[in-house]
């Protein structure tokens, strides 16, 4: 992906004691109102300076970090960063360059990998000598990556968790206590809060229950269609109301002749789509690692061999030519990471009507207060209300 150049006349350094740096958001929009860090961030760095935590040559393991608000300014310690994002990715990168840092200097594993194939060096035989966790919002999530970090642990590493006060529970407690070891916590400033885990050897850890599955309700050859989640996607146990009003009125139309489930989750709209239009090419598309391997895990168990899909790894529609598309699912996020907005879904509606060909229709399904119609209409010239539910609304707009 063509990264874009950072504003210049934007005020956006992150001042810490490890030196300022110019950080932005990613994707790269115009007037951006929100940081590419957080107080979280802020608090990290500074108990770590103020503690004298770390050394050159220490093994450094971070996971969650958004755009860089902690690899760049703890760059010059070579830290490995696990995320499940692509955006994340994208971020980071374009703040490595931004700031004229060595891209070598920052080594990205996404979520499905378990980091201790890849931190080398360090002084703490083999293992990090120093994890730094930013607190995802998912408790599934957490759980998911606590499991994956903790072959990479010993009683010598330090591990250091972050978040916002207000996503930070008793529940989260608990998964650090029953996963890494006994757990504490710092006082609030300026509204984000520290954990302080200690590794617990002889600690008796259950196994990870991550994925998930889940029965979806819908039969295929007489037997239920069973869903697989990774532990990131969203509506892990069972199908939310909004998708299942999606499902049930999912359009089958041999003039479909290649449909994309855009952010697509675990791929279940998508794959019905692909049952009902059998014809039809299917495209998978999400910035999550973990819902792209749970789509590729879901249509592989229903279609083996004999169906080829595309799953793309991506910011949207990236990677779709304009006008080849003839229909395209959507369920669009209304927020990125914990910043609650309608960015994503404006992004999402704007590049379906380049990707669509002629006479494409875009589907959306949102809850009703989110006012889609209007966006649609907007952008469209037209939306139509294909069916609806106290909560939800189905809606169908049609390219020109």
């Amino acid at each position: 992906m063509v990264m874009e150049q950072v504003d210049k006349s934007l005020d956006i350094s992150l001042k810490t004691t490890f030196g300022p740096y110019r950080l932005q958001r990613y994707p790269v929009r115009k007037k951006e109102t929100l940081r590419a860090w957080d107080a979280a961030d802020e608090y990290i760095l500074d108990h770590l300076e103020k503690n004298d935590l770390l050394h050159q040559g220490a093994a450094l393991l971070i996971l969650n970090d958004n755009f860089g608000g902690l690899s760049i300014p703890l760059n010059q310690y070579q830290p490995v960063v696990m995320t499940d994002s692509y955006l994340s990715t994208q971020g980071i990168s374009l703040n490595l360059k931004n700031n004229d840092i060595d891209y070598d200097s920052v080594t990205i594993i996404n979520s499905l990998h378990a980091p201790d194939s890849v931190l080398e060096g360090g002084t703490n035989n083999g293992k990090a000598d120093v994890v730094l966790i930013k607190v995802p919002k998912s408790l599934a999530m957490l759980e998911d990556q606590l499991h994956r970090i903790r072959p990479s642990l010993n009683s010598a590493t330090t591990i250091i968790a972050a978040g916002m006060t207000k996503n930070i529970h008793m529940s989260t407690m608990e998964l650090f206590e029953k996963i890494i070891g006994p757990t504490t916590t710092s006082i609030a400033h300026k509204k984000a809060r520290l954990i302080f885990s200690k590794f617990d050897t002889d600690l008796s850890v259950p196994e990870n229950p991550h994925p998930a599955k889940y029965k979806s309700g819908y039969k295929l050859d007489e037997e239920e269609l069973e869903i697989i989640n990774h532990a990131s996607v969203f509506s892990r146990e069972k199908l939310d109301v909004g998708t299942r009003l999606f499902i049930e009125n999912l359009p089958a139309d041999e003039r479909y002749k290649s449909i994309v489930d855009l952010g697509c989750g675990n791929g279940i709209v998508g794959l019905l789509a692909a049952i009902k239009n059998p014809s039809a090419k299917i495209i998978f598309t999400d910035e999550s690692y973990m819902a792209v391997e749970s789509s590729i895990n879901n249509f592989v168990a229903v279609f083996g061999e004999t169906r080829e899909a595309e799953f793309l790894q991506t910011d949207c529609l990236y990677g779709v030519p304009e006008n080849s598309v003839s229909l395209i699912l959507c369920n669009p996020p209304f927020h990125q990471n914990n910043a609650i907005n309608d960015d994503v879904a404006w992004q999402m509606f704007t590049e379906s009507k380049d990707a669509l060909e002629d006479k494409g229709e875009l589907w959306v399904i949102g809850n009703r207060h989110l006012a889609y119609h209007a966006k649609l209409k907007h952008l469209f010239g037209d939306c139509d209300v294909v069916a609806s539910n106290k909560k939800f609304t189905l809606l169908k707009a049609t390219k020109k």
